[in-house]
């Protein structure tokens, strides 16, 4: 007997006709599985607590993850099938399943998620882990992650949406683990995530809930303190809860500089009508907030982070604002600082000619840089002085990643696809252009389709609107590509070649037919002793796979008669097969010679010799080795 708990509130039993089932309330959850004596099994949804109006509930039932049409009943009767798993729900309380069950044994399809719901900070990595199992004899064919934007929306595969191109890695494995990483969150990407495999037997469904992801920001709330004056607590929250929040250390920061203290999610602090606030977590921030009013110190960011392409320029944006009573005295961009003091970029000589400010109000900046070089990469911050105060430089700006273009080629199916990558994801959501040998061609996508190709050259390409950036041009070979490709293509050859040859062979004995139907024996046959040429020849008329049908020939040298099969150019309508007619008078053999003959077999010759006949050769019209076409 196997048990198993549940805090699911529902479970599913199997169990014969006869076995007592569990109901009382105190009891956990459990799944028993009784001795079966037969064929079929009996299954029985029960709930953990005694359900209202029984008679009128509708039971949901799930084979393999997908969702039954019948029955509808808290029982239901199956076969014994061993890699089937069951789980059922009631109609209403579908978040409210039961684990899933095997009918027969304990390997049988099965997904489980570790966490049904997770919540997230924005701008963060959050790993979704699942494990997957399946019977012994089934061999994983197909596995794919999924998101369900809606709860009753569509099932879109994850490699499919360009949103997250780039930021999703698969760290599972093709046994049990399926575990999911997505970086670099997005609000947008809150929704639920579902894992989907097949073998060739069987598919786990998608009707039972995954696992729910929900992406939040950080924001300070300002809470005035009753029982003290002038003071408020501040607290950074979340739209849901951390999964670990209680592990979690805080950073707090004022007017843009760090606080060494306090560590944790709230503060309290004196009210000053100039002072703004913000909290981190995991290098996750939270905007600004005045703690009196609406005029204080802060500076947002438009990017917290920014792909761009080297070559290209660049614009980092970001507004500010100060009391009213405030006059700004001056503005600077930062790429680095030691020990407190400010390099101004504009005074950079790395970035001489090439970096511009701009503003369109008193309250906003952007840093323009042109000709971007991979070493630009980093972060960037603002930061401005008033007559009063100035704004910090220790909270985080714009990180500024720089990248390059690279043709990457890889096969599927036999086809070759090149991408055009790079090393983070282009912030635009850019179109492609293709070239080959400099010539444009039409494909605008990042991924150029091409047929089975073992070596070309010339393949580069751009980003639309900066099509002067063009990637170094990519010459394509059979060390281009992740598996060893080629030597199959040339097997493939090889093979035919070897397949054309017989047909040959077969050809050739179709035509040699013995009119007296005596069988010819192979022989030795010599020649004029001034001839060290030495054949093997075939006998065509008793030719078989075994050995003992070759004999070796001396051939006349006045009259040695030849069919070559050149392999090397060998075209599909076997014009290169010819036969040189022979004497009446002189016996022909079909030879190989033996002492030249290479793995191409481009030597293999029809031989004839003067000096020996058999039966067949007597009754060989010589029309029979006329050239074929």
């Amino acid at each position: 007997m196997a048990l198993r708990t549940t805090e699911s509130g529902l479970v599913v039993f199997l169990c014969s006709l006869a076995a007592m089932l569990a109901t009382k309330c105190v009891q956990k959850s459990q799944v028993t599985v009784s001795p079966i004596a037969e064929k079929n099994v009996t299954l029985t949804c029960n709930a953990s607590c005694t359900l209202n109006n029984t008679s009128q509930i509708t039971h949901i039932w799930y084979r393999n993850g997908q969702r039954l049409d019948k029955p509808t009943s808290r029982q239901y009767f199956v076969g014994s099938y061993r890699s089937n798993s069951y789980s059922c729900a009631v109609k209403g309380r579908e978040d409210l399943y039961s684990p899933a069950v095997c009918v027969l044994g304990m390997k049988c399809f099965n997904v489980i998620y570790t966490n049904s719901s997770i919540c997230a900070l924005q701008g963060s990595t959050v790993d979704l882990p699942c494990n997957y199992r399946y019977p012994n004899n089934h061999t994983v064919l197909d596995r794919s992650w999924y998101v369900q934007e809606k709860p009753d929306g569509a099932l879109i595969i994850l490699s499919s949406v360009p949103e997250y191109e780039g930021r999703v890695e698969y760290l599972g494995n093709k046994k049990t683990d399926c575990t999911l990483r997505i970086r670099d969150l997005r609000e947008s990407d809150s929704a639920e995530y579902k894992f989907r495999f097949k073998t060739l037997y069987a598919v786990w469904g998608n009707s039972l809930p995954g696992s729910t992801l929900s992406v939040t920001g950080l924001q300070v709330e300002v809470t005035p303190d009753t029982m003290e004056q002038n003071t408020s607590n501040l607290t950074c929250s979340t739209t849901c809860k951390l999964n670990d929040y209680s592990t979690l250390n805080y950073t707090w920061y004022k007017n843009g500089q760090q606080l060494d203290k306090p560590t944790s999610f709230q503060h309290s602090i004196k009210v000053s009508n100039t002072d703004s606030y913000s909290c981190a977590v995991s290098g996750v921030h939270s905007p600004a907030v005045c703690v009196l009013g609406q005029s204080c110190m802060a500076v947002t960011y438009f990017h917290q982070s920014i792909c761009a392409l080297k070559g290209s320029s660049i614009n980092i944006s970001c507004s500010f604002k100060y009391p009213s009573w405030h006059v700004v005295k001056n503005i600077t961009w930062f790429k680095r600082w030691e020990t407190g003091a400010i390099k101004n970029v504009s005074q950079d000589p790395e970035y001489a000619g090439r970096v511009e400010y701009h503003q369109t109000t008193d309250k906003d900046s952007t840093l323009r840089i042109t000709d971007l070089r991979l070493a630009d990469s980093a972060e960037y911050k603002f930061r401005f002085k008033t007559n009063a105060t100035s704004w910090g430089y220790s909270y985080p700006g714009t990180t500024l990643t720089v990248t390059d273009l690279k043709v990457n080629p890889a096969t599927k199916d036999g086809k070759v696809i090149l991408s055009c990558s790079t090393s983070c994801t282009l912030t635009d959501k850019p179109s492609y252009i293709w070239y080959k040998n400099g010539q444009r061609l039409t494909n605008i996508n990042n991924a150029l389709y091409l047929g089975p190709v073992i070596e070309d050259a010339g393949y580069s390409c751009a980003v639309t609107g900066l099509d002067d950036l063009r990637s170094p041009e990519e010459t394509l070979t059979d060390r281009s590509f992740p598996f060893p490709w080629f030597p199959v293509v040339v097997g493939g050859a090889v093979l035919t070649a070897a397949a054309l040859s017989l047909t040959i062979y077969c050809t050739l004995r179709r035509r040699c037919k013995a009119g007296s139907g005596t069988t010819a024996e192979t022989q030795s046959v010599h020649s004029d002793t001034n001839n060290g040429d030495r054949r093997t020849a075939l006998n065509m008329m008793a030719m078989t796979p075994v050995e003992n049908t070759l004999a070796s020939v001396h051939p006349d040298s006045n009259s040695d008669t030849y069919t070559t099969l050149t392999m090397r150019n060998m075209s599909l309508d076997n014009g290169t097969v010819a036969t040189v007619l022979p004497d009446h008078n002189i016996d022909t053999y079909t030879a190989l010679n033996m002492r030249t003959r290479s793995a191409d077999y481009d030597t293999l010759e029809n031989v004839r010799d003067s000096h020996n006949e058999t039966d067949y050769q007597r009754n060989t019209d010589p029309s029979d080795y006329e050239k074929l076409d």
